[in-house]
């Protein structure tokens, strides 16, 4: 509160000093205005009458000149953010300032050049832009001065010499907060080389970046270009990751535009930014007839995946948003979160376990939903090759009780989570997923529910992944650990993953399972090394990378179809349908039998049974479907 006073208290201030030097100016203006007339003769006898009525004319003159600056907004503009259209207020302004001095000294009988309301126009615009540009340089001086004095100033390159470049320019100038000097800026077009943007050189294009940051010792480098393609954002990110210093880049304009982002929230370059994925555009029209007004269920909706599910699914009209998880701390979070972003959302969070069937039952007996996004899983590979039983419990049969409560109480679709490790899996997490496919897809046809599963690659920042594990070594000095080189993954964001959920949901016609198109698996090595280039180290100099080995259950590379799919082209690009071999519900009662026979015996036994359970027959091979595209055409595998 003193913090808002105190800033109330100095805008006031500065108004008030801005009045007085407008108050000065209107008069001298005027004074001016009669000199230029006059030749700047003193000599010439009307002048000393001119002098009189500049007196008789000075109360209301400022009065009038006053009131139009008012009125037309030059003690509201922020002038050091001023243009075109507050040059034109002046203009209108001074106009009609000019015409009411000129109209008060006739009515009060005193002697004015005809030419003088002309004149005393154009002196005043002139004058008052003056002050304008005057009080602009001023105050970027001190500003720029404080920040100096303070050892605030990081000496910065920006990426672009564009809208974007100057958007920042103008608010390191004219923000006191600021921390960065621009000492220069990189652009590809030729064209722009050698000249300067706000005074600014151009220093050339993303050949120049690694020299020009060693010759101006730059701190920060802000990537200004925030409609460029991925592919050249990409391969210039990748670049000034060798420079050592710090990156950052500019929200896109539509959002800053919009008001959704301020460049103030200029974020730092995360490792996200530099995989090389085309992000994934939803049909939200699509998506939205599907969840709007409906009941949705989320379980594992405190999660990774589950959390950002209920965030995007609230965003699209939900009569009632559900959600379901054991985790208490998990839920609350994502609970209160959304009570706030959505006051008038009915929202229910119940906490249960997927495993506790007749909880389960009350649940879907209770809110029937039409929508069940099922994403509560194990998932951590090396922690289920050493508890492969509650893989079984949790994830298979936790999944077969969701399934079988939906088609009982009648909800229309049902997403199943699974993972690009269900694949060919060589290890208990990917079997059991690959069995909760083939129980979901045994499941469709035999009710109202259409039974569907998305398959993707790795979460970027999700619960367990690579990259925090990574960013939390890299702070602690290392080592970084890998654990081969040769180890290459498919990764995407965790709101890119849910878009793809909800896509899939809006496709479905039952039994499918929906794969995206992740472009070209990222090796976990140079992963490590970026990381470490993003945090201003060298790796193997700064922080040490050392290869420890595969884990229990680890594969080198994953794969996102088996032989038994193929690829049918969707309306979306990157999103393509596999198809597989459907299991009876016979078969699959089979499996799931043999599965609780084993519960209780050795982990050895336990994941020699999940592996063979689901080893797809020998004789299983590729055969193409009408409609559907080469798989080594669109998706590595």
């Amino acid at each position: 509160m003193k913090a808002n006073n105190k800033s109330n208290t100095g805008h006031e201030l500065r108004l008030f000093g801005i009045i007085i030097i407008d108050i000065l100016i209107i008069n001298l203006s005027a004074f001016l205005a009669i000199m230029l007339r006059m030749d700047f003769s003193i000599e010439d006898t009307a002048i000393h009458g001119f002098f009189h009525t500049l007196r008789m004319g000075a109360i209301p003159g400022t009065i009038s000149a006053l009131l139009m600056f008012k009125i037309f907004g030059l003690y509201s503009s922020a002038w050091e953010y001023a243009g075109e259209r507050e040059l034109i207020s002046m203009g209108f302004a001074s106009a009609c300032a000019s015409a009411l001095y000129y109209m008060a000294v006739k009515l009060m009988g005193c002697l004015f050049p005809r030419s003088f309301p002309f004149i005393y126009m154009v002196v005043l615009f002139l004058a008052i832009a003056a002050s304008r540009v005057a009080y602009r340089q001023v105050r970027r001086n001190i500003i720029a001065h404080n920040a100096a004095k303070d050892g605030k100033l990081r000496r910065t390159m920006l990426i672009g010499a564009g809208d974007g470049a100057v958007l920042v320019i103008r608010e390191l100038e004219n923000n006191p907060h600021a921390k960065n000097r621009v000492l220069c800026l990189i652009d590809d077009d030729p064209s722009k080389a050698g000249s300067r943007v706000r005074g600014i050189k151009v220093v050339g294009g993303r050949d120049k970046i690694i020299e020009a940051a060693k010759r101006y010792d730059i701190e920060d480098i802000i990537f200004c270009i925030p409609s460029a393609p991925d592919k050249v954002r990409n391969e210039i990110l990748e670049i000034c990751s060798h420079t050592g210093a710090q990156l950052k880049t500019l929200p896109s304009l539509d959002k800053l535009i919009n008001g959704e982002v301020t460049l103030t929230q200029i974020k730092t370059v995360s490792i996200e930014d530099l995989l090389g994925r085309t992000q994934v555009h939803t049909d939200n029209a699509a998506i939205r007839d599907k969840i709007q007004g409906k009941t949705v269920l989320v379980t594992g909706g405190g999660g990774s995946i589950g959390s950002e599910l209920c965030r995007q699914v609230a965003a699209l009209s939900p009569s009632r948003l559900i959600i379901f998880d054991i985790y208490e701390n998990n839920a609350y979070d994502i609970q209160m979160e959304l009570k706030r972003r959505y006051p008038q959302l009915d929202l229910v969070t119940l906490i249960g376990s997927v495993r506790d069937e007749r909880r389960v039952r009350y649940v879907f007996d209770t809110y029937r939903p039409d929508v069940v996004c099922h994403a509560a899983a194990h998932k951590h590979v090396p922690l289920m090759e050493d508890s492969p039983a509650e893989a079984i419990k949790n994830n298979i049969f936790g999944t077969y009780n969701v399934a079988k409560a939906a088609g009982e109480f009648g909800t229309g679709l049902f997403i199943l989570i699974s993972t690009d490790k269900a694949v060919n899996p060589t290890n208990v997490m990917g079997a059991s997923k690959r069995m909760c496919e083939m129980v979901v897809q045994s499941m469709n046809g035999r009710n109202h529910t259409k039974y569907i599963a998305v398959r993707f690659g790795n979460v970027l920042g999700s619960n367990g992944s690579v990259i925090p594990l990574f960013k939390k070594q890299i702070a602690e000095g290392g080592p970084v650990t890998v654990t081969d080189k040769r180890v290459t993954r498919f990764f995407m964001t965790i709101p890119e993953a849910v878009s793809l959920i909800l896509q899939a949901g809006a496709y479905a016609e039952g039994g499918e399972v929906f794969v995206l198109d992740m472009g070209e698996p990222v090796r976990i090595d140079d992963m490590a090394r970026k990381m470490i280039r993003l945090s201003g180290f060298e790796p193997d100099v700064d922080i040490k990378i050392e290869y420890i080995g595969l884990r229990p259950g680890e594969k080198l590379y994953e794969e996102l179809l088996l032989k038994s799919e193929g690829l049918q082209k969707t309306d979306n690009k990157l999103i393509y349908i596999g198809h597989q071999v459907i299991y009876t519900p016979q078969e699959i009662e089979e499996k799931l039998e043999t599965l609780r026979g084993v519960l209780y015996a050795s982990n050895a036994q336990v994941r020699e049974c999940m592996l063979g359970i689901i080893k797809e027959p020998a004789d299983m091979m590729y055969e193409p479907i009408p409609g559907a595209v080469n798989p080594k055409d669109t998706i590595e595998v």
